[in-house]
């Protein structure tokens, strides 16, 4: 799975293909998170720091803008209407 990437990146890096596969399934597991579950795990963080409410709840909002997060799970009619209208 993902040969072309592993592939990508062993010749673009110093990774080695073993190396080069364990970084993206890290990667991919990092951002494998729903948007409840990021916004869950992210306001235990900030609230951990020391930050309120007021300013944890704004510091998500802005990062979720930059957060690629898991798609929803498609059944394969909706994978359907998506080609196919």
């Amino acid at each position: 799975m993902h040969d072309e990437l592993v592939d990508h990146l062993t010749r673009s890096t110093a990774l080695g293909r073993g190396e080069a596969l364990r970084v993206i399934q890290d990667v991919l597991a990092y951002f494998d998170e729903t948007t409840e579950e990021y916004v869950r795990r992210r306001h235990r963080e900030l609230q951990a720091q020391g930050l309120v409410n007021a300013a944890i709840f704004e510091r998500i909002e802005a990062d979720l803008k930059y957060r690629a997060v898991a798609p929803p799970e498609l059944s394969l009619r909706q994978l359907r209407r998506i080609v196919y209208g």
